[in-house]
């Protein structure tokens, strides 16, 4: 059964910067790194995914630009979460993430907003959609998008954490806010661990 999780609700607290990738608010400029960032974290399932835990890792090549961050907002008015995945799949990589049941794959949104103990990394790109979802398309092929934040406590690691999307659809609700609508309860982060920086192109 499809759980659908208002971004607002007590319950995902941490999760209600990420829907920054659409409203307005300060955060740092693009710009391209000559050293790639690596952030690893332990994903641990909430609901009926409790007890279940996995790896993620985000590597960064560079953040999203301003340009970036209205390009989505205007194709998320327009179209709403079919704009927005299309917008997404017409910008270059940012970067790349990884996580079970997957080869890893592009990400196309990273955004990096700072806070009084540290800094919020924002992200959001296109969900690899199975083969078997593409061929019987099935329910969850409208949950195309992957998002999440990682909340980085760089006066006490101990309290970096983050919440992962797996399966997603951004959509309005009846109060006209934006809203996560997931396939899947939402992952929390945690045991965040920033990796020294790498050359990108022995990366790729």
């Amino acid at each position: 059964m499809e759980d659908k999780v208002n971004f607002l609700s007590k319950h995902l607290k941490a999760s209600t910067a990420a829907v920054a990738l659409i409203v307005a608010m300060t955060a740092v400029p693009g710009f391209t790194r000559e050293k790639y960032e690596t952030i690893d974290a332990q994903a641990y399932g909430t609901s009926t995914q409790l007890g279940k835990n996995f790896t993620v890792r985000l590597i960064i090549y560079e953040y999203s630009t301003p340009e970036d961050r209205q390009i989505l907002v205007e194709s998320f008015q327009k179209g709403q979460n079919d704009g927005l995945a299309n917008a997404l799949e017409k910008m270059k990589a940012v970067g790349r993430i990884t996580m079970p049941g997957t080869l890893g794959f592009d990400v196309s949104y990273i955004r990096e907003v700072k806070t009084p103990t540290g800094r919020s990394i924002r992200f959001v790109t296109n969900r690899k959609i199975a083969f078997g979802e593409s061929y019987y398309s099935t329910q969850s092929k409208s949950f195309n998008l992957t998002a999440g934040e990682i909340i980085i406590d760089d006066q006490n690691k101990d309290k970096s954490s983050g919440v992962l999307f797996p399966a997603t659809q951004l959509t309005i609700n009846k109060d006209g806010e934006p809203q996560w609508d997931l396939r899947m309860n939402p992952w929390k982060l945690n045991n965040v661990i920033v990796w020294p920086g790498g050359d990108k192109d022995k990366e790729k």
